[in-house]
C-alpha cells in the first residue's frame, strides 16, 4: 500500500513522499523501512530521531525533528494518532476467518437454535433451548448452557462458558477461559456455623459490543441480574461480583475485583488490581488508579488513588509526607533528647 493511499483511507493529512510503499505497522522502537508507527505520548518524541520507520502517525501541531543524516520521515497528521494506528493494523493483519458449519465432534441439543452462518468448532456443547444469533463463532471446547440467549456476531474463544439463562447482545467477544454467569459468592450462616448455599437465580447480562478478556468471570446474581453496559471492556482475570452493574463504555483493567452489588458508572476506568467493597457506587467518568482499594462511594469524574482510596491530589500529598517520615522521626527524636536534657 502506498503511503498516500493509507493517508486517504484513514483521513490523515500527509507530509512526505506519497509513493513510499507501506507493508506493515510496528512500535516506534521496532519499526523498520516500509512500516508505519505512531507518536501518542510526547515523551517518546526523541525516539523519532532514531526510528527506522517510513512514516509516523502524529498529532496536528506536534513538531517532528530529525537529524540531518536521517532519511525523511513521512508524517500522517491526525487528531488521534493512536486510533489511526489501531485502524491501520487492520489493513496489514487479517484475523482468521471461520466458515459456517458444525464440527462432527460438537454436541448441539435438539431444541437449541443457531443463526445463519454460525461456526461451531470441535468439542463445543450447546444445551437445550439455547439461542445464538447469526454469524456466531464458537471456536472449540465452548459451552453454552441451557436457555442462554446470545445475539449476532458473537465470538467465543476456546474454553469460554456461558451459563444458564444468561443474555448476551450483539458483537460480544469472549476470550479464552471466560465464565459468564458462574455462581456468585452467596451463602447464609446456619446456626451450627456451617454455610448454606443460596440459589443464584439471576442471570448475567452483557449488552452489545462488550468484550471480556481471558479468564475473567462475570458472576450471576442471587436475585435480579448482573449487568455489563454496552461497549464496556473487561480485562484478563477480572471478577465482577454478583448483582453488580457496570455502565457503558467503561474499562476494568487486569485483576480488578468488584464485590457484590457494586455500581460502576459509564465511561469509568478502573486500573489494574483495583478492588471495591460491595454495595457502593462509582460515579460516571471516574478514574481509579492501580492497586487502589475503594471502601466508599466515588463521585462523578473524580480521580481517586490509594487505600483507602481518596482524591488523587490528597493521596499525592500523603505519599509525599510518608516519604519524609524517617526524617521527621529523626527530628522528633532529637527534639525529645533536647527537652529531656533541659529538664535535667
Amino acid at each position: 500500500m502506498k503511503l498516500k493511499e493509507l493517508a486517504e483511507r484513514l483521513e490523515c493529512r500527509l507530509e512526505g513522499e506519497p509513493g513510499v510503499e507501506i507493508h506493515g505497522v510496528a512500535g516506534i522502537e521496532q519499526a523498520g523501512p516500509g512500516e508505519v508507527t505512531f507518536l501518542a505520548n510526547r515523551r517518546y518524541a526523541p525516539n523519532l530521531k532514531t526510528t527506522r520507520a517510513s512514516a509516523v502517525f502524529v498529532e496536528d501541531g506536534v513538531e517532528v525533528d530529525r537529524e540531518a543524516a536521517e532519511p525523511a520521515l513521512g508524517k500522517l497528521r491526525t487528531s488521534n494518532p493512536y486510533l489511526s494506528f489501531a485502524k491501520a493494523i487492520e489493513f496489514f493483519y487479517q484475523a482468521p476467518k471461520y466458515a459456517p458449519g458444525i464440527h462432527p465432534a460438537a454436541v448441539i441439543a435438539p431444541s437449541a437454535r443457531l443463526g445463519a452462518g454460525a461456526h461451531v468448532g470441535p468439542y463445543c456443547f450447546v444445551d437445550e433451548d439455547a439461542l445464538i444469533g447469526d454469524n456466531a463463532v464458537l471456536h472449540s471446547f465452548v459451552t453454552i448452557y441451557r436457555g442462554a440467549r446470545i445475539g449476532a456476531h458473537f465470538f467465543a474463544h476456546a474454553h469460554a462458558v456461558v451459563r444458564e439463562f444468561c443474555r448476551i447482545g450483539d458483537r460480544v467477544i469472549l476470550q479464552n477461559g471466560v465464565v459468564i454467569g458462574g455462581d456468585g459468592l452467596g451463602y447464609a450462616k446456619n446456626a451450627d456455623g456451617t454455610w448454606y448455599k443460596m440459589m443464584q437465580s439471576g442471570p448475567a447480562v452483557l449488552e452489545d459490543d462488550v468484550e471480556v478478556q481471558a479468564n475473567a468471570c462475570i458472576d450471576r446474581a442471587t436475585v435480579g441480574e448482573t449487568r455489563i453496559g454496552r461497549g464496556t471492556k473487561i480485562d484478563d482475570l477480572v471478577l465482577v461480583g454478583h448483582a453488580s452493574k457496570v455502565g457503558g463504555n467503561s474499562m476494568l483493567c487486569g485483576q480488578v475485583g468488584l464485590a457484590g452489588s457494586t455500581r460502576i458508572g459509564e465511561n469509568c476506568i478502573l486500573a489494574g488490581q483495583v478492588g471495591t467493597a460491595g454495595h457502593l457506587t462509582v460515579g460516571d467518568g471516574a478514574v481509579i488508579t492501580a492497586q487502589s482499594g475503594v471502601p466508599n462511594d466515588v463521585p462523578e469524574r473524580a480521580l481517586y488513588s490509594g487505600y483507602p482510596a481518596v482524591e488523587n491530589r490528597e493521596w499525592l500529598r500523603m505519599m509525599a509526607a510518608l516519604r519524609r517520615l524517617p526524617e521527621l522521626q529523626k527530628r522528633v527524636g532529637e527534639l525529645e533528647e533536647r527537652l529531656a536534657s533541659k529538664k535535667e
